[in-house]
């Protein structure tokens, strides 16, 4: 198989795998614009009138604002922590050599190997004990824990690549630790950031489980169980329910898409020496 061939190929691939991912969200965007009567017989291509009523009404739906704002506090937040502990211990564990540093990165990263669901019990203990129900933290700080994990892989892997002379430079020049990191390293972190925050706020945006658990109040409701709240309300509508889902996980879509370049920079930023 020659280069032409196998680049060939290759796109052929990709476009089958963007088919793939995009076609549902066409899907739900096209349905939105249907009556419930067209969606059963035109459930995938577009309408034959545009009906934006379903949008509108969304638009003008209180509980729609405040369950949007709910998720993007809640989002940000996680993001926000998650940044700055994470960044903060995966530099100390790149620069700073001391005892048992290794076993308790090993520590660290071993949350990778569980998933949220296997600790939701004892997390819900937790977090009515410390007397956190029914709050935002009660969603940020376990999702910032759950997140720290990953979050110290990556960062590390990126700070372990970048020039050690600078470093040492900084330090003949009597610059401490904590203003090389604030100073000098997350300014040369903008993909890394940018890859974490990213992924973050995306796992935190569309996480159902831990506000359905800790969360009662209908007035702190993330998206996703407003999701739930909202299909009970219009259960035999699909056309409403499509039109909101739409709508609620566009700012995911579009953060990603924003934030790709510097996706792809970060991940490969820590996988070459050198």
């Amino acid at each position: 198989m020659n280069n032409t061939t196998r680049n060939t190929f290759r796109v052929i691939v990709l476009i089958l795998i963007a088919g793939l991912v995009i076609a549902p969200l066409l899907a739900s965007f096209f349905g939105g614009f249907k009556s419930n009567a067209e969606l059963r017989v035109n459930p995938l291509w577009l309408p034959t009138s545009w009906n934006p009523e379903n949008y509108i009404s969304i638009f003008l739906d209180g509980a729609f604002w405040r369950y949007m704002g709910n998720s993007f506090f809640i989002s940000s937040m996680t993001v926000l922590l998650t940044l700055i502990v994470g960044a903060a211990a995966a530099y100390v564990f790149a620069q700073i050599k001391f005892l048992g540093s290794k076993m308790i990165l090993s520590y660290l990263l071993l949350g990778l190997m569980f998933p949220f669901a296997a600790a939701i019990l004892p997390l819900f203990i937790k977090v009515r004990d410390l007397g956190l129900l029914d709050s935002y933290w009660a969603v940020i700080l376990p999702q910032t824990a759950f997140g720290l994990s990953l979050a110290i892989l990556l960062f590390k892997a990126f700070f372990d690549q970048l020039p050690k002379e600078l470093f040492e430079a900084a330090y003949v020049d009597g610059c401490s630790y904590l203003r090389f990191f604030w100073s000098f390293t997350l300014p040369l972190s903008t993909p890394i950031l940018a890859t974490v925050g990213t992924f973050v706020f995306v796992q935190s945006w569309n996480n159902f489980l831990l506000p359905l658990i800790v969360l009662n109040d209908r007035s702190l409701y993330t998206w996703p169980l407003g999701m739930m709240q909202f299909q009970g309300e219009y259960l035999t509508e699909w056309n409403m329910i499509l039109a909101f889902v739409t709508l609620t996980i566009t700012p995911a879509v579009i953060f990603f898409l924003a934030a790709q370049k510097y996706i792809v920079a970060g991940l490969t930023g820590g996988s070459v020496k050198g």
